[in-house]
């Protein structure tokens, strides 16, 4: 199981958005990419994917590993923890039973 399908599976992610947590991730990848002033290629490049494969990520089309998700950020100048609290992905507390 990927890391977004486990937060959420966990409660961890909420849904305060009708967008699902893949295409939230992907838009604050995108979001992040284009305040750094990066194109895809550049961004791809640090992170040592594919451009396709980060096209599909920032269009929330597939679910990204822990290790992508760890190079992106890591490429992005950015601590995992803070690319999800800086662009509207709630990893709050895992709610009561």
């Amino acid at each position: 199981m990927d890391l977004l399908s486990a937060l959420h599976d966990y409660g961890a992610v909420t849904q305060n958005s009708e967008l699902n947590v893949k295409q939230r991730f992907g838009k604050a990848i995108r979001r992040r990419r284009r305040e750094l002033d990066l194109s895809q290629e550049e961004l791809a490049e640090r992170a040592e994917m594919n451009r396709t494969y980060l096209s599909d990520v920032e269009r929330g089309e597939v679910n990204p590993s822990l290790e992508i998700i760890d190079k992106l950020a890591g490429a992005l100048g950015i601590s995992v923890a803070n690319l999800f609290s800086n662009y509207g992905i709630d990893l709050g507390q895992k709610p009561s039973d």
